[in-house]
């Protein structure tokens, strides 16, 4: 079974940064690609940003693209999402989740995820 944990949400002002944390137990980390979503109420999960099992590509949503950046430490069993210039359009719910992955591939839509965590609140005051 697959454990994953978020940390570091919180109340920030606009133009500030935080940086999310997730720590997945249970299994191999460096077998799994892994995602950050995130829900608004009244709106669809979206992936904000996605990463291969190795580390070395990332998929961006257009509307974080160079502001958000997301990247993993195998030996830490821990993915992060490090998020500046934060909008009060980022207040969301954000979701760690993972894929089994039996290749490079960077999947970045919900249902190709298997895992996910419990979710950590994000609010941005303008």
């Amino acid at each position: 079974q697959v454990q994953l944990l978020e940390s570091g949400g919180g109340l920030v002002q606009a133009g500030g940064s935080l940086r999310l944390s997730c720590v997945v137990s249970g299994r191999t980390f460096s077998s799994y690609a892994m995602g950050w979503f995130r829900q608004a109420p009244g709106w669809e999960r979206e992936c904000v940003a996605s990463i291969n099992r190795s580390g070395v590509d990332a998929y961006y949503a257009h509307s974080v693209k160079g502001r958000f950046t997301i990247s993993r430490d195998n030996a830490k069993n821990t993915v992060y999402l490090q998020m500046n210039s934060l909008e009060p359009e980022d207040t969301a719910v954000y979701f760690c989740a993972a894929r089994f992955a039996y290749n490079d591939y960077v999947p970045d839509i919900s249902y190709e995820y298997e895992y996910w965590g419990q979710g950590t609140q994000v609010t941005v005051s303008s």
